[in-house]
């Protein structure tokens, strides 16, 4: 454990995670290397009641026991037990989790189970219709419409048992701490996009004051859900129709008209450097900085802008770095007028003139926005750049926006630097950063 006066230094030992592009940090880095979109026409909802008719949907997940990686037969038996406890936004998150832990080689008799914990984050997880069904309909008067007053004796009682552990948000934390015996620090954030970049600094956090020697995080996430599906459709600016599924998101493009939908998961596995070092684990990168802000009007109108800067500042203060030292920039990108049009003027507000230098890139131009999940798939996507000495292009990008005067990556030519930032942000003002960096002794 380190002195009160020590800060342990924390990397990255495991990487895991389900989205639109496959679940493998591999097949991720492929689709962004050869730009392929994961884009396509919407197969689990029905397009015709929605003003979008695509999603970034990850479909390569089935819920077959196959897609939570190896695992040995203590392990397989508890999670099929376990199936019916969870949504899918869960079972993807668990999926994640144990994709990363078992990329790291954990867990393993170099920790005892109290040195190692668990945050991850989520969207406020929402019921399927199905669920209410069979309620809703004994509750139906004459005139068939529903009474509420008859729900409490004659509705609910038609609720499977167990319908609530399906459905809260800190479910993949407790599912995968169980399955795996991390009995240290546990947490659950549920701050919808934001929710990765907070879990991650928590985490990091954690570890760097020495109350844990490693920490799973991470967060899940959808907006491709019966219900979800339509909140966003009615609260948020969609791309429409009219465009061909894999030009739909175009970040900071002149011609952006709105986010696409998408669903996803990712997990990192973060450790102490000292003990990672000593189990003799591969290290894809170091946390250096972390950051977080709220920003609103006193009537509560988002101000993306000011929390991104403020996340931006507080994170580059942590790392003891300047907007200099920094390789690139992982965008939020939502693909909105206002988000991109606003965390342009962040990032110019906070870097200056180097904002026309600092190659940007935004991987929700492949997937669309995948919600709390997101941030975790964009840092494992930019590590894997670094990793790889190479950018991946903005996919859409082709008319820039003076709005948005920032240097978006085009091409596939753009070394990444040895360091990035992490952006992420909600449309109600929460914001959160982490800064990322080539590991080095």
């Amino acid at each position: 454990m380190n002195r009160p006066d020590e800060r342990a230094r924390v990397v990255i030992t495991g990487m895991g995670l389900v989205s639109p592009l496959g679940s493998t940090p591999d097949s991720l880095w492929d689709a962004l290397a050869s730009g392929r979109s994961g884009v396509e026409p919407l197969a689990s909802l029905p397009a015709e009641n929605l003003t979008t008719s695509y999603a970034g949907e990850a479909r390569g997940f089935t819920g077959d026991i196959a897609d939570f990686g190896p695992l040995d037969k203590e392990r397989q038996k508890q999670i099929r037990k376990a199936l019916k406890l969870m949504c899918r936004e869960t079972q993807i998150g668990v999926a994640a989790a144990q994709l990363a832990l078992s990329d790291a080689g954990l867990p393993s008799p170099a920790y005892a189970p109290e040195r190692i914990g668990v945050v991850f984050g989520s969207d406020y997880m929402m019921t399927l219709p199905d669920e209410y069904s069979v309620g809703v309909a004994r509750c139906r008067g004459a005139d068939g419409k529903f009474e509420f007053a008859r729900w409490g004796n004659e509705g609910m009682s038609q609720l499977a048992p167990l319908w609530l552990l399906k459905y809260l948000p800190n479910m993949p934390a407790s599912h995968v701490a169980i399955f795996n015996n991390l009995c240290g620090p546990s947490n659950s954030h549920t701050l919808r996009e934001a929710s990765s970049n907070l879990a991650i600094g928590e985490a990091t956090a954690i570890i760097a004051r020495g109350a844990a020697d490693a920490i799973l995080a991470g967060a899940t996430g959808t907006r491709v859900h019966p219900l979800r599906s339509l909140h966003t459709t009615l609260q948020e600016e969609l791309a429409g129709k009219d465009v061909e599924p894999a030009k739909a998101s175009r970040p900071f493009d002149l011609h952006r008209t709105g986010m696409v939908l998408g669903e996803g998961a990712g997990a990192v596995m973060l450790e102490r450097l000292e003990t990672a070092k000593a189990r003799g684990a591969k290290i894809y990168a170091e946390v250096v900085g972390q950051g977080s802000s709220f920003a609103a009007t006193r009537n509560m109108v988002a101000r993306i802008d000011r929390a991104l800067a403020n996340a931006m500042r507080s994170t580059l203060a942590s790392a003891n770095m300047t907007p200099g030292d920094v390789g690139h920039i992982h965008a939020h990108g939502m693909s909105t007028r206002t988000s991109d049009e606003q965390e342009a003027a962040a990032i110019v507000e906070v870097f200056g003139p180097l904002a026309e230098r600092v190659p940007v890139v935004a991987a929700k131009s492949y997937f669309g926005n995948l919600g709390a999940g997101s941030g975790t798939v964009e840092l494992i996507a930019s590590v894997m750049a670094m990793n790889h000495g190479k950018l991946f292009r903005t996919l859409n990008y082709e008319t820039p926006d003076p709005a948005c005067p920032i240097r978006v990556v085009r091409d596939d030519a753009t070394p990444p630097g040895t360091s990035f930032l992490n952006l992420n942000v909600t449309p109600q003002g929460q914001a959160g950063a982490i800064l990322v960096r080539a590991y080095r002794e």
